[in-house]
Order: structure tokens, then sequence, then C-alpha cells
């Protein structure tokens, strides 16, 4: 296997990077709101699934189109981005921010 790093590597793991930053912040963003609504509604159970399945219904597809081809690399460099963006918004979003 030849891992030559050119300009088009470089490229197509930073977009997959961002791929994963943004991922990661639809997951978080629609699990933080569901979280917040879980008080007013209803019926928190369906709540609850019906979000994790939107947030699986989105993240899943987003990370295969990444590694598309079979390119390791990409889904790697994906969830680092999708990882940092946890820490970013876990510092933003962390206890005792009133959303």
């Amino acid at each position: 296997m030849n891992y030559e790093f050119n300009m088009i590597t470089v490229a197509l793991l930073s977009v997959a990077f961002v791929a994963g930053l943004v991922l990661g912040a639809f997951y978080f963003i629609a699990l933080w709101r569901t979280v917040k609504r879980l008080p007013d509604t209803p019926s928190p159970l369906r709540l609850m699934l019906g979000s994790f399945f939107v947030r699986m219904a989105v993240l899943l597809p987003g990370f295969y189109f990444v590694m598309s081809g079979g390119h390791w690399e990409r889904l790697i460099m994906a969830l680092i981005g999708f990882i940092l963006m946890r820490k970013l918004l876990t510092r933003h979003f962390g206890p005792g921010v009133a959303v």
C-alpha cells in the first residue's frame, strides 16, 4: 500500500474532518433539544426513541458516505471531528447553561 500524502489526500481528509464536525453538531444539538423537551412532552419514551432513530438515520449514512470506497482513514478523521464537536458543545452547553 502506498500512503503518500499529496494535496488531494490532505484535502479529502480535511473534508472528512469537517463532515465529522457537521455530523457531530447535528447529532448533539438534536440530542440537547430532545432532552430539553422531555419534561413538557406527554410521551417521553416516544420522543426519545423517535429522536434516536432520526439521529441514527442521519449519522450512519453520513459516516458511510464519508468512508465510501473503503477509505478507513476518512472515517477516522470524521470520527475525530465528531468527538471534537462533542467536546466543544459539552463545553458550550455544559452544566449551568440555560438555553
